[in-house]
């Protein structure tokens, strides 16, 4: 078990800002603004991709305020905004990365959960390789994996849990030498679109998102191969005010519903089949923002 904590103390010592390729970060959000109201910065987890893109679409027609998302792994996003990436939402794979930076004030309070991720078995279309739950059909036919592709367990929550799912299997032995990391849960899922792995873990939305599917094949795994993939949002302490309807409009959305249902019931997001989180949040499990009554009413 990674101490986050630590982990975070240590790459903050080792890797200076700059080094990170966050100047790009920066630059990128301090351009995406309109005339008036600066850009809502969001960074989030790799699995929300092709999801989240949709629902900041709709957000932004309907308020006229911008959201720029940049996406990659929570340990990494964690760890630089530990050193002072400018960010007003971090919406993390992992509570547990959410955790120190709330410890070390750098937050609006604990934040909120919004999902519970899954996990996919993940091959080419083209691959052979016979996909199911346990993985027998990967047993059967490993010669003809050359590359597994995860994401990196030390700083990517999907990474993690892939690593508990091949554990719990008795497979983690015999996959580590033919272990691809990907920097995140978006590129190990590249890796086995472009065919660079024969066959991968991903996360299940990531997998039924078209863009994948169409070069892919895919089955879920069983959630109790690994530990729970709780995911919670949080707003960080300077925040651009206009943040806090961001936040607002995704609770009055997600509570009793999955990423999938929302494509189904608002009408703006029918004919965008790219929601595809397929989790479901219920309400006990999204504690309510401390936003005033000002800030819901312009959302609510």
């Amino acid at each position: 078990m990674i101490d986050r904590r630590r982990f975070l103390e240590r790459m903050t010592r080792r890797l200076p800002l700059a080094g990170l390729g966050l100047s790009s970060l920066v630059a990128g959000w301090s351009h995406a603004r309109t005339s008036s109201v600066p850009a809502v910065r969001v960074a989030a987890a790799s699995d929300l991709k092709f999801a989240l893109a949709q629902l900041i679409s709709v957000f932004q027609q309907q308020t006229g305020i911008l959201v720029a998302a940049t996406y990659g792994s929570s340990g990494n996003f964690a760890r630089q905004i530990s050193q002072g990436l400018p960010v007003d939402v971090f919406m993390s794979a992992d509570a547990a990365w959410v955790r120190p930076l709330v410890d070390a004030g750098l937050t609006q309070g604990p934040g909120a959960v919004y999902a519970r991720g899954r996990l996919a078995l993940l091959a080419p279309t083209t691959s052979p390789l016979a996909l199911d739950a346990q993985l027998k059909g990967v047993r059967a036919q490993w010669q003809q994996v050359h590359k597994f592709a995860i994401a990196n367990p030390e700083h990517a929550p999907y990474g993690r849990a892939a690593q508990q799912a091949l554990q719990a299997l008795g497979l983690w032995e015999s996959v580590k030498p033919k272990l691809v990391l990907g920097e995140n849960i978006a590129q190990a899922t590249q890796f086995v679109t472009t065919g660079a792995a024969q066959v991968g873990i991903t996360a299940l939305p990531l997998a039924r998102a078209p863009e994948v599917a169409a070069v892919s094949r895919h089955i879920a795994l069983p959630a109790h191969l690994h530990d729970p993939l709780v995911q919670r949002m949080v707003l960080l302490k300077n925040a651009n005010p206009a943040a806090a309807q961001w936040v607002a409009y995704l609770q009055r959305l997600l509570p009793g519903r999955s990423f999938s249902a929302l494509a189904l019931k608002t009408p703006e997001l029918r004919s965008k089949p790219s929601i595809c989180l397929d989790v479901v949040v219920q309400r006990d499990l999204l504690p309510q923002w401390d936003l005033s009554g000002e800030q819901l009413g312009k959302v609510l």
